[in-house]
C-alpha cells in the first residue's frame, strides 16, 4: 500500500468519525432507542465481515485484526441490545 493510499484512507476515516459524532450529537433524546436498534442490525454485518476476515488460514496479521474485529463487533451488537432493553424498561408501566 503506498503512502499516498494509506492517507486517503487515514482522511476518510478522520472524517466519517466526525460526521459520525456530528450527527449522533444532533438526535434528539427520543429518537435514540430506535436509532440504537437499527444500528444494533447494521453491526451484525461487521460480525459477518470480521468472520469472513478471522477466516483465513494460519496467524497472519489479517486473522488477527479479524478476530479483535470480531470480539469488538461482538461487544458493540450485545451490548447495544442491553442498553436498548435498559432504555425501553423505562417506558413499561409499574404494576
Amino acid at each position: 500500500m503506498t503512502a499516498e493510499t494509506l492517507l486517503i484512507l487515514l482522511y476518510i476515516f478522520v472524517l466519517a468519525g466526525f460526521i459520525g459524532f456530528e450527527l449522533i450529537a444532533k438526535v434528539p433524546p427520543t429518537l435514540h432507542t430506535p436509532l440504537l436498534s437499527a444500528t444494533n442490525a447494521i453491526a451484525g454485518i461487521t460480525i459477518v465481515g470480521a468472520l469472513l476476515a478471522s477466516g483465513s488460514a494460519g496467524w497472519s496479521v489479517s486473522k488477527m485484526l479479524g478476530v479483535a474485529a470480531l470480539f469488538l463487533a461482538t461487544l458493540n451488537v450485545v451490548s447495544g441490545y442491553v442498553v436498548t432493553d435498559r432504555m425501553l424498561q423505562m417506558f413499561k408501566k409499574k404494576k
